[in-house]
């Protein structure tokens, strides 16, 4: 029987990401969506006709053994009182990132699941894009020799401010790019090289009229030696490259960003013919200079989460992405914002779990 989904929220996560995915994913069927907004139920109702539409939590709450799974897409400040709630509800969850304010706050909701026994299961996507797949299998297979250097950027041309809970200066609600798009480089580095030593991070706010930081630069160090520099960014005129790894047999670059959010947000999805597939024109190369090639790119597979979270709900197999690697994650956004403060190298301060 397939996994009945309840959705909270249906913002841009909630309408781009999570409802498509869920809703094209074998073993699961998207059976009730929670939103306060009149406009977003209509949409919930036109393009997802067979999912109940509540309009409030404590709905879902008085129902909960309708569901198998509760998928928190909400403002960030709202996510592990969400969560609490769902797993003293006996629903396993899926929370998008980052999952918590702090590393404490995410700590305390992993005793809580392990306590209830339920799984947390953060949504870092971003492991399942194809340009990322690519350079996991090529450190993987050895084709860079040993890493030196691993870039990764998310830089945008937004000079412009947006007026969102994402510029709030609050602690609560982890505002700024730092947590934004930070959460997503700093996974994939840790994904390829482990929990850093030390940690070096310059923060800024460059935009008029932004009161959250919209620049940052990140510089880990990895105990195999591996050096990752993470840049992420709204103030940038002109877009380094998505990845750059530097190792010492071979160098592999890439530009652009994976596709699959972009066709997301045109109404695509993973049932779609040439989901995920990069042109030929977007490859990146592999080489060193004089010799390089184009290496071609590995398909993204943002459907890959949700068939692993269906495997997981099964009892089949472990969850895709760990709570203690969101954790993780934490530590080392919080060892950034010290560095930051301070101009130093830091070393995260406290082990995941």
């Amino acid at each position: 029987m397939d996994s009945r989904v309840a959705l909270i929220g249906y913002g841009t996560g909630g309408s781009v990401f999570h409802a498509p995915l869920i809703s094209t994913t074998a073993g699961m069927r998207l059976a009730a969506v929670v939103t306060g907004n009149p406009e977003r139920q209509d949409a919930v109702r036109e393009r997802h006709p067979d999912a109940k539409v509540l309009d409030s939590v404590d709905r879902l709450w008085e129902a909960a053994g309708s569901y198998d799974l509760a998928v928190i897409t909400a403002p960030n400040r709202a996510h592990v009182p969400l969560a609490r709630t769902a797993l003293t509800a006996g629903l396993p969850v899926v929370l998008d990132k980052p999952v918590a304010a702090t590393a404490a706050e995410a700590r305390s909701l992993a005793a809580l699941s392990a306590v209830r026994g339920l799984p947390v299961i953060p949504f870092h996507n971003r492991r399942w894009d194809g340009d990322f797949r690519t350079v996991r299998r090529l450190v993987a297979d050895g084709a860079l020799g040993g890493v030196q250097r691993f870039e990764s950027r998310f830089e945008r041309w937004r000079p412009e401010v947006k007026g969102s809970w994402k510029e709030s200066t609050d602690p609560r609600d982890a505002g700024g790019i730092l947590y934004d798009l930070g959460s997503h480089l700093i996974d994939q580095a840790v994904v390829l090289f482990g929990r850093p030593d030390r940690v070096y991070a310059e923060i800024d706010t460059r935009r008029p009229g932004a009161t959250a930081p919209d620049d940052v630069f990140v510089a880990l160090e990895h105990p195999g030696g591996e050096r990752s520099s993470l840049w992420m960014s709204a103030t940038a005129a002109n877009l380094g490259p998505r990845f750059r790894v530097l190792g010492g047999a071979a160098a592999y670059t890439v530009g652009g960003l994976d596709g699959q959010e972009d066709a997301l947000r045109r109404g695509l999805t993973p049932k779609d013919p040439g989901w995920g597939i990069a042109a030929p024109a977007a490859y990146g190369t592999l080489g060193t200079p004089g010799a390089e090639r184009p290496e071609p790119t590995e398909p993204g597979g943002y459907q890959d989460f949700y068939a692993a979270v269906a495997r997981t709900l099964r009892g089949d197999a472990p969850p895709p992405v760990s709570l203690a690697d969101a954790i993780v994650g934490l530590e080392v956004i919080e060892a950034a914002l010290q560095s930051s403060r301070d101009r130093t190298l830091t070393a995260p301060a406290t082990p995941a779990l």
